[in-house]
């Protein structure tokens, strides 16, 4: 039996090095020359990351620093209240709408490139809006920065996906990228009602410029990433493209307006209408795409679809909480704003110690799909206790009320974003980091909607006691969602 055993593996040899040649040489160009990128050196891990951590606490603070400061601004420029509040409108629409196409762009040309061209618009659009002479230059100027943001979230987690091979030191890192993103999410009304007070309100922009430099200067000179770009170089989907903006945009300015106008009117139910028509268009030419924006079978996942939904949830709470608390507490409990600011103080501490302390090791302990169970679970429950909430109230029992909901939100968005960048392969990275964002704006712009039209021109307490009530129930449902139906421990 030894002779036939040594013929068959000969043959199987020569078979093998005969595949082997046939494929080398059938090989497009495009893959047979591309360079193949060394894994990166700690310190170069290390500046990455830095960069990453900045440019989205930037992101991050700009989409909620200008709360605050809104009546200084309608004072200052004299367009209106309603025109006004486009300041932050503006910014989240072109963020939420161009998220995607952003997300598979980084995949496309590569997350370093993309990032930089991110933090170039953004500080140069962050100067327009502190030197804008009127109120219609300085929505065009946020939309514009709304736009470079949506350049630099996707590709800056990109961009640690890439930088940290290894699972662990990638949690870490992710948890991290999480908590700049969440404190500068908290610390928005407060660095927005400080800045505006002490100083004037397009200090809030300029102080932009230092930082954008300084993440561009941390970002230069990094070596090019294994995983950068994707191993084919296709032909960009202007169909994918245009109709996911359209679709997006239509989406979100629905419910900006349908919360500041009534979700009945025209322009509302037409802007529903475009987005519902675009989103079939897009659907269409991706699955018939041979190399799609955004390849449809990505959502066969359960990681990804249920980390979209979580994503949407936990952004809905937060930034419903702090619109709606940022109004109680100036409208219906007189405080100033630099007092309402500082209330939300406690909260950028809670968030950034539980990210960097606590959650990566819990999810390292008992997975991501448990860490996001007990966070959505606890968040909801923080917004039920937030009911006890009066006008009357001493601000340290403020304090004590807004805790907990920072607290359990932090171990979310960490455990959300590990389990999501452990399913997808770095070349992905960009795409499924634009999904789960852009569900995550969405949810922002929709909880923000939804709680001004119930808020506005009745019973405060009682719009605000129902939009929280309905925030926990929706937490609970994705509690349970992400607890039977998630992947096991995504560690």
């Amino acid at each position: 039996m030894a002779a036939p055993r040594a013929t068959i593996v000969t043959r199987m040899t020569a078979l093998t090095a005969t595949r082997q040649r046939a494929t080398s040489t059938a090989a497009p160009a495009s893959t047979a020359t591309a360079p193949v990128a060394a894994a990166p050196s700690a310190a170069t891990a290390r500046r990455i990351l830095s960069a990453s951590v900045f440019g989205f606490f930037l992101v991050g603070l700009d989409a909620m620093v200008v709360n605050v400061a809104l009546p200084a601004i309608n004072r200052s420029l004299a367009g209106g209240l309603a025109g006004a509040q486009w300041v932050i409108d503006g910014y989240t629409l072109a963020f939420a709408a161009l998220m995607l196409s952003a997300g598979a762009l980084s995949d496309r040309i590569g997350a370093k490139a993309t990032y930089g061209l991110g933090l170039i618009g953004f500080t140069l659009s962050s100067a327009a809006c502190g030197v804008a002479p009127s109120l219609a230059l300085l929505i065009t100027a946020r939309l514009v920065q709304g736009a470079a943001a949506s350049l630099m979230l996707p590709a800056s987690l990109a961009l640690i996906r890439q930088a940290f091979p290894d699972p662990a030191k990638r949690n870490r890192a992710i948890a991290l990228w999480t908590a700049a993103g969440s404190a500068a999410a908290a610390a928005g009304p407060v660095a927005g009602g400080l800045i505006t007070a002490a100083v004037d309100w397009r200090w809030i922009f300029f102080l932009n410029l230092p930082a954008g430099a300084a993440a561009l200067a941390l970002l230069a000179g990094t070596p090019k990433l294994a995983g950068a770009t994707s191993p084919v170089r296709a032909r960009f989907d202007v169909v994918g493209l245009v109709s996911s903006v359209v679709a997006l945009a239509g989406l979100t300015y629905g419910f900006i307006e349908g919360g500041a106008e009534g979700f009945g009117t025209a322009p509302v139910l037409a802007s529903f209408a475009a987005a519902v028509l675009a989103s079939v268009v897009f659907a269409v030419a991706e699955s018939r795409q041979a190399q799609p924006m955004v390849p449809l079978a990505i959502f066969k996942s359960r990681a990804m679809s249920l980390t979209a939904f979580a994503g949407f949830t936990v952004n809905a709470a937060f930034y419903g909480v702090i619109f709606l608390l940022s109004l109680y507490f100036q409208q219906v409990a007189h405080k100033s704003p630099t007092v309402t600011g500082l209330l939300f103080a406690p909260i950028t501490a809670v968030v950034s110690v539980v990210n960097v302390t606590v959650a990566a090791r819990m999810v390292a302990r008992i997975g991501a799909r448990l860490s996001m169970t007990i966070g959505l679970t606890g968040t909801a429950g923080a917004m039920l206790l937030l009911l006890a909430v009066r006008p009357d109230q001493p601000a340290w029992a403020l304090v004590l009320l807004l805790v907990p909901v920072s607290f359990a939100g932090a171990f979310v968005v960490p455990a959300l974003t590990i389990m999501v960048m452990g399913s997808v392969p770095a070349e992905r990275a960009g795409t499924a980091a634009g999904i789960v964002n852009t569900s995550r704006q969405v949810g922002g712009a929709l909880s923000v909607a939804v709680a001004g039209a119930l808020v506005a021109g009745g019973d405060f307490a009682h719009g605000m006691h129902v939009t929280l009530i309905g925030i926990a129930v929706v937490l609970a449902v994705a509690a349970v969602a992400v607890q039977l139906l998630a992947p096991g421990r995504e560690r």
